[in-house]
């Protein structure tokens, strides 16, 4: 059988050849793949030379370079662009990776090389970027269980095929719930207060579905706006039941048996190794460098946001009852009463501000301001493959007109698709012989599709998201490191959010805001009073919102702080964990582990509190800027090469004191929110 995985991609680039690929390629692709690449790992474990950092260490990272690339095909389709067959293809071939990874870390060979090039580390002159890698490879080789026992380590490769199954498994069921429910409208009156395009939205999937009326889903730009504007309070408590208890219904889907398991895994792992709890292995080469720093740094922003979190539940509150609502609120309450408030106090809201932001049009201005910032320019090549018909491929050029990457767009939701948004990529960075590799990055996202009246519009939420993701995409696309194990986004989880949380605020910026934001009917520019009043609004219910993230930041360190296997009722440990969080009553079958993707499908485990730490980091990042000046040269480049083109080249603090000159400070994070 030919097959295209293995083959040469004749293709722009070396793109991958998605038009070509069928299900049935997969696995002998990934056996072939794992076979040539143990055989590359053969020969730099039984190399008879003196072990050094090109023929070990540099050699181990260029191992496997096919495996990677079909790997990265796999499962980044898995996760937009899935099907059952596809999910059961990934559940057949992820245990066979990790067989492969486990055959390296638990190669004894191997690890003595690398032992013998660690321990001489400081007399080897290597410069500062093969010290990371070097670190980064022993680290690896170390939570990898190169140091266990024989005895042991037939356990840990149990554990680590296990959860390499659970992980998916757990995406899967998450995803299967969000799709199998649906809110068919059939009377017009339960469109009270709905705008018109999310009924017109709604009236095209029930078409889709062959059924009269609306259908409302629990994907994004159908959930949230539902939630923001339906007047029926009913509807409303439905539709935040059925989110808010995704596989949590005792049956086939259900995640809390999963959730136990995997956590009991994890701590199992972390001690064999010989650590406490899982939060303490992970941490120990984040900036937060561990649990107890961790655990301070989020009970600090608590104490800053707590007494905010309660004024802003009270005003929405007060102001559900002045606007004759006589219960108490709930959670389905929050979104439409706030967004009522919202629109009273500042005299905006997601539907005064959609027209303003019509996609193609922000897709050009992002494109535009990447251009003024770094130099880059983004051109149609409609040669590449892509895998859907709606993905938008582009090259990405710098100022000097060289290649620097290739751009994939995925903007619309679809049932094969994960919710939410994310950047990934295809292909790392990396340079060989003074040639780079040109990185192939793609950004996934669930945007609403053009209706048959108007075109795919963005709240102003989908804004910055596009925004926080292209973040993401620069840090790939840019890149300039040498090995791709520390290219790109390869960095700290508690560092990656910087480029992308950044970047998003450039969305409160009249003079971004000025260059592309129209009407998209009447071509009128937005006016200014309504860009002072998205500054003005801008910290609107910041404490309620930094409070419900740090509900999730300790929810994470709860289950990766266990020291002992859990046992407990899954509920119960999640309500324990945010208790002090908590503002609202939890009703029936109310989760949030059970569908908690970051966490137990995603690389996010005891890695949640980063989004919190980086908004200090951006926040500081972009004081900066706005001291001098916020297109100034000398400070875009710096943050382009300290930050976006250095990768994890170094530890993140010394990258940021490049660029910033300082350690970050807490206090533009706290006077940006309001909580100072």
């Amino acid at each position: 059988m030919v097959n295209p995985l293995l083959e040469q991609w004749n293709t722009p680039y070396e793109t991958p050849p998605f038009h070509l690929i069928e299900l049935k390629h997969y696995k002998p692709a990934i056996e072939e793949s794992i076979t040539s690449a143990k055989i590359e790992i053969l020969r730099i474990a039984e190399n008879h030379d003196p072990p050094t950092f090109e023929n070990t260490v540099a050699a181990l990272d260029h191992c496997g370079e096919k495996l990677g690339q079909i790997s990265a095909i796999l499962f980044n389709l898995n996760s937009a662009e899935t099907s059952r067959e596809l999910q059961a293809t990934a559940q057949e071939i992820s245990p066979l990776l990790t067989r492969f990874s486990n055959d390296i870390t638990l190669n004894n060979k191997l690890f003595s090389r690398l032992k013998v090039i660690y321990d001489s580390k400081d007399l080897l002159n290597l410069s500062r970027e093969q010290l990371m890698l070097l670190e980064l490879k022993y680290r690896g080789f170390v939570l990898g269980g190169a140091a266990l026992d024989e005895k042991l380590r037939k356990r840990f490769r149990e554990i680590s095929e296990e959860l390499s199954k659970l992980t998916l498994l757990f995406e899967e069921n998450v995803l299967e719930d969000t799709n199998a429910f649906e809110l068919h409208i059939t009377e017009t009156e339960d469109l009270a207060g709905l705008p018109e395009d999310i009924v017109e939205m709604a009236a095209m999937e029930a078409e889709k579905r062959r059924k009269k009326g609306w259908i409302f889903t629990l994907k994004y730009p159908s959930y949230v706006p539902f939630m923001q504007y339906s007047v029926s309070r009913d509807l409303r408590e439905k539709m935040a039941r059925a989110y808010s208890s995704r596989a949590f219904h005792n049956d086939i889907r259900d995640n809390r048996s999963l959730v136990s398991r995997i956590v009991n895994l994890r701590l199992e792992t972390a001690k064999m190794i010989g650590f406490s709890n899982y939060a303490e292995m992970v941490l120990g080469d984040r900036m937060a460098e561990n649990p107890a720093k961790v655990t301070s740094f989020i009970d600090e922003l608590y104490a800053a946001s707590y007494n905010a979190a309660l004024r802003d539940y009270q005003t929405v509150a007060d102001y559900a009852s002045q606007t004759g609502h006589t219960d108490k609120i709930e959670r389905w309450d929050w979104a439409f009463f706030s967004e009522k408030l919202k629109k009273s106090r500042f005299n905006i809201d997601d539907e005064t501000l959609k027209p303003y932001f019509r996609l193609d049009k922000v897709t050009d201005a992002i494109f535009t301001l990447a251009a003024r910032l770094y130099g880059l320019k983004f051109k149609a090549n409609d040669r590449i493959p892509v895998y859907h018909h709606e993905v938008i491929s582009r090259e990405v050029y710098n100022e000097r007109d060289q290649l620097m990457a290739i751009l994939y767009l995925d903007f619309h939701p679809r049932q094969g698709k994960n919710g939410g948004a994310w950047m990934t990529n295809y292909r790392e960075q990396k340079t060989e012989k003074n040639i780079r590799t040109i990185p192939l990055i793609s950004i996934v996202s669930n945007f609403a599709r053009p209706t048959e009246t108007k075109p795919s519009l963005l709240t102003f939420n989908e804004l910055t998201t596009f925004l926080h993701e292209f973040g993401h995409a620069l840090h790939g696309i840019l890149s300039n490191c040498t090995y791709e194990s520390i290219a790109g986004t390869n960095v700290a989880r508690d560092f990656v959010e910087l480029p992308s949380q950044f970047m998003e605020n450039w969305a409160f910026e009249q003079e971004w805001l000025d260059t592309f934001a129209v009407h998209y009917k009447t071509g009128e520019k937005i006016p200014g009073d309504l860009i002072q009043k998205i500054k003005d609004a801008s910290a609107f219910n910041e404490g309620y919102a930094c409070l419900r993230q740090l509900g999730f930041a300790y929810l994470d360190m709860a289950w990766h702080s266990i020291t002992e296997p859990f046992t407990s009722e899954v509920n119960d440990f999640e309500l324990s964990a945010m208790l002090k969080t908590e503002l609202f009553p939890r009703f029936e079958n109310f989760n949030i582990s059970c569908s908690f993707t970051h966490l137990f499908g995603g690389g996010y485990a005891a890695g949640y509190y980063g989004y919190k730490w980086a908004e200090v980091l951006d926040a500081d990042a972009f004081q900066f800027f706005k001291e001098s000046g916020l297109f100034k040269k000398e400070v875009a480049d710096s943050f382009r090469k300290n930050i976006l083109e250095a990768g994890g080249s170094d530890k993140p603090m010394n990258l940021y004191i490049k660029f910033r000159g300082k350690e970050p400070s807490m206090q533009a994070f706290l006077e940006r929110s309001g909580l100072k």
